[in-house]
């Protein structure tokens, strides 16, 4: 697989969640935000992750920038990540599919907020994570440069550990018992392992 066709794969990548993202960010905006844990930072690690898993690697696929931080990839590199690039995407629309109107990009509660145990939230409380620490090895696999293609890990390991703890308190403080018995037999990310 060729470096170019691996900046392509991630820019459909790219254009993928855009696609996604925007069908369901019109149908939940339509519903009330009932409590919000937004702020400065929330803010500022919403942005962490968007310049990491965005910003970085879009500016090298169209400038080849940074050049000192190129490598030579391996043969199956591109391959896997094309692998981890599906994945993400199926994952993140399932997810958006599952939250229906109770999705938000940052910590809101809506009006009508039904806690979702379901579907590919069955094992997992976070499969949203799930799906962007898949872009993130995917970005790492198909953007040959240490910078670019590593950037996604760090600026999304910045969001996720900055947030995913405020999170659950949130859900905690809406829903209460259910939500605990929900954390008690589920995964945070990842099924049997984390």
């Amino acid at each position: 697989m060729t470096p170019g066709f691996c900046k392509f794969a991630f820019v459909m990548l790219a254009i993928g969640w855009y696609l996604i993202r925007y069908k369901y960010a019109r149908r939940s905006n339509r519903t009330p935000v009932l409590r919000s844990a937004r702020g400065p930072r929330e803010t500022a690690l919403l942005a962490i992750s968007l310049t990491g898993l965005g910003v970085i690697p879009l500016f090298y696929v169209a400038t080849g920038i940074p050049h000192f931080s190129a490598y030579a990839p391996w043969p199956v590199q591109g391959w896997l990540g094309l692998v981890f690039a599906a994945v993400s995407l199926l994952m993140f629309q399932l997810t958006h599919r599952a939250l229906g109107r109770n999705w938000s990009v940052s910590l809101d509660v809506r009006e009508d907020h039904r806690l979702v145990t379901d579907g590919v939230y069955r094992r997992v409380r976070h499969p949203m994570y799930s799906a962007f620490w898949l872009w993130a090895v995917a970005q790492a696999l198909l953007l040959p440069n240490w910078v670019a293609g590593f950037s996604g890990i760090i600026g999304f390991g910045i969001l996720f550990f900055g947030r995913v703890a405020r999170e659950e308190r949130l859900m905690l403080e809406t829903f209460g018992e259910p939500y605990r018995e929900y954390m008690s037999r589920t995964y945070r990310v990842i099924p049997m392992i984390f």
